[in-house]
């Protein structure tokens, strides 16, 4: 049984590999992974600007977070020091745009996110693959294999307040529910799986750029 699943880990490894840096528009520069016939970036984007080089509205109170319906972006906490190691918080607005990701890369649609977990294995045991090995709360499911490294960088709910750094971490999706809602997936610190929901657009959450 060893002997099965150190060669499901290494046929697994033999299918994602680290890839050359991709740079923003800040100048931040960000690892990437091959991980099947998808390139992601390897980490949280942190821009503070759209590729084009207009400024993204940082909010940082309470009750303004609560009332958007426009672009715009925080620090957990509104903390500068969970940048370097989480990236920025987005609400879907700021998706929307098109040009949030550098050129040549894109917030992933819904389906894109779905070639991602199926490649992995599926939905149930995604989570794991794509989990750093350390930093969650009470979790000793992450090994990463997938090279994805995901951490848990929080959200920050449309209502305001900063919530779950270090056993939630979610992403957006370009692909719309209607129009209050988006797509998104999701780990946590005490399951295995990638979970998809739809969320207000007002949510903040972090964002990963997967290759055009």
């Amino acid at each position: 049984m060893k002997y099965i699943s150190l060669l499901s880990s290494l046929l697994l490894f033999s299918n994602y590999h680290l890839n050359a840096q991709v740079t923003d528009v800040d100048g931040n520069t960000y690892k990437t992974v091959v991980i099947g016939t998808q390139t992601w970036m390897a980490e949280n984007l942190k821009t503070t600007k759209y590729n084009n080089g207009t400024l993204i509205p940082l909010v940082t109170g309470e009750n303004a977070w609560s009332v958007l319906e426009s672009p715009a972006f925080c620090l957990y906490d509104n903390n500068a020091s969970n940048k370097s190691k989480y990236g920025a918080l987005y609400t879907w607005y700021t998706v929307a745009k098109g040009n949030l990701c550098p050129t040549g890369w894109h917030v992933p649609t819904d389906a894109e996110w779905t070639v991602l977990s199926s490649f992995l294995g599926g939905e149930e045991v995604a989570g794991s693959k794509m989990k750093s090995v350390s930093g969650w709360t009470d979790d000793n499911s992450g090994t990463n294999s997938s090279g994805f490294t995901g951490l848990p960088g929080g959200n920050r709910p449309s209502f305001g307040s900063f919530s779950d750094i270090n056993s939630y971490s979610s992403w957006w999706s370009k692909s719309e529910d209607d129009v209050m809602y988006a797509w998104n997936r999701y780990l946590l610190s005490s399951d295995s799986g990638l979970g998809r929901s739809n969320f207000s657009k007002g949510h903040g959450f972090s964002v990963r750029c997967l290759k055009d």
